[in-house]
Order: C-alpha cells, then sequence, then structure tokens
C-alpha cells in the first residue's frame, strides 16, 4: 500500500465512522432555552427533514441568530454526505503519530490548508486555515451511538493566520438523547475565553418531538 492510499483508507474509515442521520431523517421541533450569564432567553426551534432550520420567539435578533448558528453546525456534522462527494478529489499524505498514537493526515487540493488527526477510526483534530483566521479543533471526549461516533467534549483555538496569535479559545461540552431512531441534542455547554475573561453560554433543548414524515 502506498502511503497516500494508507492515508486515504485510514481518514475514510474515521469519516464514514461518524455518526449521521440517514435518508429518512424526519427532522424535529423543540423547546430552546439560552442562558448566558443572568440573561435567559427562550423560543421554539425546528430543523426540517432537508436540514434547513428554523428558530422564533427569540426576543432578541442577535440571541435568535447565535442560536440558528449553533443548529447550522449541527446540522454541519450530522448530515450525511460519503466520502466520494466530500473527499473524491483531495489528496491525502500521512504526517507524525503524537505521543497519544495519533496519526496526522495532510490533505492535498483542499483550499482550507485542512490537516487531520486519527486516533483509531475517530477524527480527534481538525485544523483548517480561512485567510486571516486558522482555528484547530480537538476532540477530548465522544460517545459511541452504536452506528457512528459523536464528539461529546472538544475544545476550538482560533488564531490570527499572519501573527499566530490566539484570538478565542472555545471548550464545548455537548449532550445527546436517542429519541425514536435518532440522536438529537439536548444541550449545550460552550466556555469562551476571551482576552482572559471567561464567558459561559448554555443552550437546553426541551419538547423535542420528531417530525412525522411528509407523505408522498
Amino acid at each position: 500500500m502506498t502511503e497516500q492510499t494508507t492515508a486515504s483508507v485510514l481518514f475514510q474509515t474515521a469519516y464514514e465512522s461518524r455518526y449521521t442521520w440517514d435518508e429518512n431523517f424526519p427532522g424535529y421541533s423543540a423547546d430552546v432555552q439560552l442562558v448566558q450569564t443572568a440573561e435567559v432567553y427562550t423560543g421554539t426551534i425546528r430543523i426540517n427533514s432537508d436540514l434547513s432550520v428554523e428558530v422564533t420567539g427569540v426576543a432578541d435578533e442577535q440571541v435568535e441568530e447565535g442560536i440558528y448558528t449553533q443548529l447550522r453546525d449541527i446540522v454541519t456534522h450530522r448530515k450525511r454526505s460519503s466520502f466520494e462527494q466530500s473527499h473524491g478529489k483531495h489528496e491525502f499524505t500521512l504526517g507524525e503519530t503524537d505521543s497519544t498514537g495519533a496519526v496526522e493526515v495532510l490533505v492535498k487540493g483542499d483550499s482550507m490548508g485542512s490537516s487531520y488527526k486519527i486516533r483509531g477510526k475517530e477524527i480527534c483534530q481538525v485544523s483548517r486555515m480561512m485567510g486571516r483566521m486558522a482555528f484547530v479543533i480537538d476532540t477530548h471526549k465522544s460517545f459511541d451511538t452504536g452506528s457512528g461516533y459523536i464528539a461529546s467534549r472538544y475544545d476550538a483555538v482560533f488564531r490570527n493566520s499572519k501573527t499566530n496569535e490566539i484570538s478565542s479559545i472555545l471548550k464545548f461540552e455537548d449532550t445527546y438523547e436517542k429519541f425514536g431512531d435518532y440522536y438529537l441534542m439536548t444541550k449545550q455547554v460552550v466556555q469562551e475565553h476571551l482576552d482572559g475573561n471567561p464567558s459561559i453560554t448554555e443552550f437546553s433543548y426541551s419538547n423535542i418531538k420528531l417530525l412525522k414524515p411528509a407523505v408522498v
């Protein structure tokens, strides 16, 4: 096996081991509560079967936008697409193996200069650069749903790609529960460390109901 083939197989195995929603995903609705410092906001959300997102009833427009962005991130990670669709044009090479046994996989042909670390059958690090912003996401804990893994505790470090100066550190802790055939997020706690001042934002989802599939 050539190095490129080995790197490609390693990454493809980890990519296909992630938990994603299948083509029968009906969508769901829920009540949302966002707590930030002393402020509490509530509203309703809906992720449709086509993975479009709706957020309504939140008193503050900026908070509503923040909830929408968070749900779009969830959809990005749960959306199922084949390895060929997502990475068919990329070439992979092996980098170094770190002290934990995680193997670096470098990507050629990716506009964001992506690289990954694979431990076992899981992607445990994502590194990307977009213009002046670079970020590294490290997964510290995940759980096995029986049909793929979900990252449950992870950090994101954002830097200025020119100066390498850290601009922000986010620490995430996610909770998922099973509803029908699908695992859905019920809580996310985000600690943001900006200029040495930590702040905590907590998203909670309740009254979760799967939507009825459309009758064809």
